[in-house]
């Protein structure tokens, strides 16, 4: 899809560029809609809208850098939204390019071919166009969290904690608190602080069995006898 759209900005550009040459250079421009839409023959030495135009050379260098950029980001692309928005730089870059390479008055220094005028704006051509219209919609997507790849960027919390804060709502039951989980064997752990004896430990004020000797001051059953 980025090849086809590419191809498609550029073939428009370029065509388009060409008919104006042969019909509108040296002559009176063409207004249409009233004065809304003019149709001028101009030749511009710097960015896009005429923008730097002592600077030539420099947005040539840029150009090449873009295209090259383009290319090899290409090779993770997964997204079709994102193939029609780098299709539409790829192609509008390509189209100032190709008049900067080869037009006058050098290589390298081209002056590109502007044709579209309409009120309060400067003279621009179709390549201009496919450059903004494709950074603009860049911009949409990365708004939106959609990457090159096709993957999409989302602000949510992980899927664990909100099964967790979910299951917790519709219960109406608040969420076990950390010294409430239960033990290994099924039953609730004990709370952190809490006093634990071992299982063999001896309360006491447990009466001393037969085999236990009794306890310093208790009179013996044989002295009782005796």
């Amino acid at each position: 899809m980025l090849v086809t759209v590419a191809l498609t900005a550029l073939a428009l550009d370029v065509a388009t560029k060409m008919v104006v040459v042969a019909t509108l250079q040296d002559r009176e421009p063409i207004r249409l809609l009233g004065g809304l839409l003019t149709l001028r023959e101009t030749r511009n030495s710097g960015a896009a809208f005429s923008i730097g135009t002592g600077y030539t050379v420099v947005f040539t260098l840029i150009a090449c850098g873009v295209v090259i950029a383009i290319l090899r980001t290409a090779r993770n692309l997964r997204s079709l939204p994102w193939a029609i928005c780098l299709g539409l730089l790829l192609g509008g870059a390509l189209g100032n390019l190709i008049d900067r390479m080869l037009r006058a008055p050098a290589p390298l220094k081209g002056h590109v071919v502007d044709w579209i005028e309409v009120p309060n704006w400067p003279v621009f051509n179709l390549a201009d166009s496919a450059i903004v219209c494709g950074g603009v919609l860049a911009v949409l997507l990365a708004a939106r969290g959609l990457q090159i790849d096709g993957t999409r960027i989302t602000g949510k919390e992980p899927d664990g904690d909100e099964d967790g804060r979910e299951g917790s709502a519709a219960t109406g039951a608040a969420p076990p608190k950390p010294s409430e989980q239960p033990g290994p064997s099924g039953s609730p752990a004990p709370a952190e602080g809490a006093d634990t004896a071992p299982a063999d430990a001896t309360p006491a004020d447990a009466e001393p069995g037969p085999d236990r000797d009794p306890a310093p001051g208790t009179p013996s059953a044989s002295g009782d006898k005796g």
